[in-house]
């Protein structure tokens, strides 16, 4: 039996080191297929009954990994998300919805809770949320609340905050 486990071990080995890999940090990165969120964008902000906010002006570093909007079945409001990775690969999202604050904001923040201070962004001031996964910028506004959540440490959701344009459609 432990000659048995010492030619699989070999095999093993042999195998291992014969099929090329990439074990390096650029494989990580690009085994993330990155997604164009123009198109969803421009179509999310003829859909919502609010202003849909989208990053502007970021750098190249940051690759956006998912897009969504979803309208209820009334017709009559929405919930918009966009997936990001940050320079460091972390993720980041900005999402949007006109449901209550509450429930969404702990849905999309996987129940991370508000914390003391606020964070200045640009000229608004941003809720914090802390969790044991993501981090949360928040910022409620009459008909729509705006979640900047993620693995990212604040300074990065801030960062995608302060890029956020918001316009409709």
């Amino acid at each position: 039996m432990v000659l048995s486990l010492a030619v699989i071990g070999v095999l093993v080995g042999a195998i291992y080191f014969f099929i090329p890999h990439d074990d390096s940090r650029s494989a990580e990165k690009n085994a993330v297929q990155t997604v164009d969120y123009r198109l969803e964008a421009t179509m999310a902000r003829r859909a919502a009954p609010y202003p849909v906010a989208v990053p502007k002006g970021l750098p190249k570093s940051w690759r956006a990994t998912s897009v969504s909007y979803k309208a209820t079945k009334d017709g009559k409001g929405g919930a918009w998300h966009l997936g990001l990775l940050d320079p460091e690969q972390e993720y980041a999202a900005v999402e949007q919805s006109d449901a209550p604050a509450r429930d969404f904001v702990k849905d999309v923040t996987l129940g991370a809770a508000k914390v003391e201070g606020k964070q200045a962004v640009a000229s608004k001031k941003w809720d914090r949320y802390k969790g044991d996964t993501y981090n949360a910028l928040v910022r409620e506004e009459p008909g729509v609340t705006t979640v900047v959540t993620g693995t990212a440490p604040f300074g990065r959701l801030a960062e995608l905050a302060a890029s956020l344009e918001t316009k409709k459609g």
